[in-house]
């Protein structure tokens, strides 16, 4: 394991030729939102961006030729390009897997802004004393944000990474003083966010998120999101918002969203609440406690956010260019749950499509 880490970091550190800027094209200016309802989307072409159309598709086959189910590339919310592979459409959905960890970090902002829970909160509050197999002062030391920001403190080299009951959770270091990749505080979050707001996560998610902006087939599976590909590409248009869906607020506190989506914590610059960041001077990746200097994915705009699930599940959001890309596959290359070498060999391709950065 730790020698297919250590070569997917090799790629992601590999750098590339900067692309002369291109010239300014005329193009809609303001960002589209398409309707909550219905499968009206609007769409612009490549070629109106100045875009390289040829080096676009070589993009869109190399996210085929890695068993790629859907692809959405889009451009102040209008789509530049939705393909689909292996007998998918519009309508298929799927698990996105880790992706769902960025969608749960905005449910719990939005859990806080409504008065529900604060993120210094101990866990305990929520889940009752007892929910772990620390000594009470340890376990009274974990609070909401430890789980956002994946230091808990609990022993992640366990059997089971979604086990959450009280015997798999168990005593590594105090929370705060250390990150590590690991499921089940994460998970907790969702038991957390229904113990706060009396009703149950699926029904929080699908009252607060998904039928505001139109996320119609998103569901909750066992901890695991659903969603097609185009519920995927609204929620990376409503991040690429800063929460907002069109003029109506979604997450509605800018603290909180900024908070997110920058550094959480000093040991993982590159992690946010729940969040991947692209960009950062170091990187630490799941499974292993090495930090790696650079940015995670060279290739790839720096202030790129990143929502993702193993095995291509991939949300890419870019506020300085408009972008929001969306993968939808089965194939990470060489993986570590969430981020994976599939990450900057798809940007190297299409860096040289979009030509500005």
């Amino acid at each position: 394991m730790r020698t297919l880490i250590l070569a997917f970091v090799f790629l992601l550190t590999a750098c590339s030729k900067k692309e002369p800027p291109s010239p300014t094209i005329p193009q809609n200016t303001q960002t589209y939102f398409p309707p909550a309802t219905g499968d009206e989307w609007e769409s612009t072409s490549a070629a109106s961006l100045g875009w390289d159309v040829g080096k676009l598709n070589e993009a869109i086959e190399y996210a085929g030729t890695t068993n790629g189910y859907g692809l959405m590339i889009l451009h102040k919310g209008r789509i530049v390009t939705e393909k689909y592979w292996n007998n998918w459409n519009a309508n298929t959905k799927y698990p996105i897997n880790s992706a769902g960890k960025s969608v749960t970090a905005f449910l719990v902002g939005m859990a806080q802004q409504e008065g529900n829970l604060k993120l210094d909160d101990k866990t305990a509050q929520y889940l009752g004393t007892g929910w772990t197999s620390l000594p009470p002062d340890k376990e009274a030391l974990v609070t909401i944000r430890h789980h956002l920001t994946m230091t808990t403190g609990f022993e992640d080299n366990v059997p089971d990474d979604n086990c959450s009951v009280p015997s798999c959770l168990t005593y590594k270091t105090d929370a705060g003083s250390r990150w590590a990749y690991h499921n089940a505080p994460y998970r907790l979050l969702q038991t957390i966010v229904a113990a706060a707001t009396g009703t149950t996560f699926s029904q929080y998610t699908q009252t607060r998120l998904a039928a505001p902006i139109g996320m119609k087939n998103a569901s909750w599976n066992n901890g695991v999101l659903w969603l097609n590909t185009r519920d995927m590409a609204r929620f990376g248009l409503l991040t690429a918002n800063k929460g907002t869906w069109g003029d109506k607020p979604v997450l509605s506190d800018p603290a909180y969203f900024n908070a997110m989506v920058n550094a959480s914590q000093n040991f993982n610059r590159s992690y946010g609440y729940l969040w991947w960041l692209n960009g950062k001077a170091s990187f630490m990746l799941p499974s292993i406690q090495t930090v790696f200097a650079g940015s995670m994915n060279p290739d790839a705009p720096a202030d790129m956010l990143m929502a993702l699930g193993k095995d291509d599940k991939k949300i890419y959001v870019v506020p300085s260019l408009d972008l929001v890309v969306v993968t939808h596959g089965n194939d990470a290359g060489t993986s570590t749950a969430g981020p994976s070498s599939f990450d900057n060999a798809f940007w190297s391709k299409l860096r040289l499509a979009v030509k500005k950065w």
